[in-house]
């Protein structure tokens, strides 16, 4: 993974979309920070005011300084690897 590449999953547990995502992330030997939403609802109201979505996965992508997202709404995993460039 280039250093200029920093991954961020909010996820929740129990929550199959999530656990695919950190599977695919695991597989392709991407680092990542995962925050956990279980419990938190400020949590979800910072998605809320980030990004308008309240729900996960969502999984922020940050590539030489520019700041990406791909939410549960449009979350494909072909999606994300293409992002990801992997």
């Amino acid at each position: 993974m280039s250093s200029a590449k920093k991954v961020v999953v909010w996820s929740k547990t129990g929550c199959h979309y999530c656990a695919e995502v950190k599977t695919l992330l695991d597989s392709k030997q991407i680092a990542y920070e995962n925050i956990s939403v279980d419990g938190n609802d400020g949590l979800r109201d910072v998605l809320q005011v980030k990004y308008g979505v309240r729900h996960v996965p969502v999984v922020e992508v940050e590539l030489a300084g520019e700041r990406r997202y791909v939410g549960w709404t449009d979350l494909e995993l072909s999606h994300l690897e293409e992002l990801l460039q992997v």
